[in-house]
């Protein structure tokens, strides 16, 4: 079972990465927030599995911003093409979007209670490779994101 997480880690990440498309992108987020949750709740513990829960709802809120941002981004531009982000509404959703999901701040308050529920290992996985889809979108659409915020 461990093998098929981490084959499902390597594939989301791989996927987010090289994708083009919006969708694609939101795909590969998704497959790596639901191939990580079995890894924080590994263990059975109360702790494991609120940790679990708060990861799964954060990342499910942020994952939601992003799948709105592209939205408004093709309903105004009718571009599904991630360097294309021109809207301003949608660039200001998806910076709140990826700092949810980077747990940048000021949304930063669930990664310390993330991390304290989980294992050594697991907590590795969510500081270092978990972060590279998000920031990997967060370069694709720096060119139209307000440098203020």
């Amino acid at each position: 079972a461990k093998l098929i997480f981490t084959i499902s880690l390597a594939l989301g990440t791989t996927l987010t990465i090289s994708s083009n498309h919006w969708i694609m992108a939101w795909t590969g987020l998704e497959i790596n927030t639901l191939a990580i949750l079995p890894l924080i709740a590994k263990s059975h513990h109360p702790r494991a599995i609120e940790a679990a829960t708060k990861y799964f709802l954060v990342q499910a809120a942020a994952s939601a911003l992003v799948l709105f941002s592209s939205m408004t981004n093709a309903w105004h531009t009718g571009q599904w093409d991630i360097t294309q982000l021109t809207h301003p509404t949608s660039s200001v959703i998806l910076t709140s979007a990826i700092a949810m999901k980077l747990g940048l701040v000021p949304f930063h308050f669930w990664f310390p209670e993330v991390l304290q529920g989980s294992s050594l290992l697991t907590g590795l996985l969510l500081s270092t490779a978990m972060k590279f889809p998000p920031l990997t979108l967060l370069f694709l659409t720096s060119h139209s994101l307000d440098p203020t915020l």
